[in-house]
């Protein structure tokens, strides 16, 4: 487990409270990160944190990271992540994938921004 996860994952909670996701560059800047590849950095934390939240059975908190360059959608990564955690069947593009992400991302906010701290 990365040593940023429980950062992340205080910082994704105040995210969830707005309902809006945000993106990994927006991540990488709260969370300080240095150069180079800080949004690598992001994604490595965010693994953590799908890991953790599957085997909890908990809503994917890193549903609350979304990509600039995918219309309001995670990177692949988080859907093969998602994947292999045994929370998402399908393709990282298409349908398949948006659908799980919107249904996902409905149940992280209503979980993560109602939990209390």
């Amino acid at each position: 487990m990365s040593p940023l996860a429980p950062q992340l994952r205080t910082y994704l909670r105040l995210v969830a409270q707005t309902g809006k996701p945000v993106t990994y560059q927006t991540v990488a800047r709260a969370l300080d990160l240095s150069p180079p590849n800080t949004i690598h950095q992001v994604a490595v934390v965010l693994e953590d944190l799908i890991a953790e939240d599957a085997a909890a059975a908990r809503p994917l908190i890193a549903t609350l990271v979304i990509s600039k360059a995918r219309g309001g959608l995670p990177a692949p990564g988080f859907f093969i992540c998602a994947a292999q955690a045994g929370c998402f069947t399908g393709a990282p593009e298409g349908p398949d994938a948006i659908a799980f992400y919107t249904a996902e991302l409905d149940r992280a906010v209503t979980y993560w921004a109602t939990l209390p701290a």
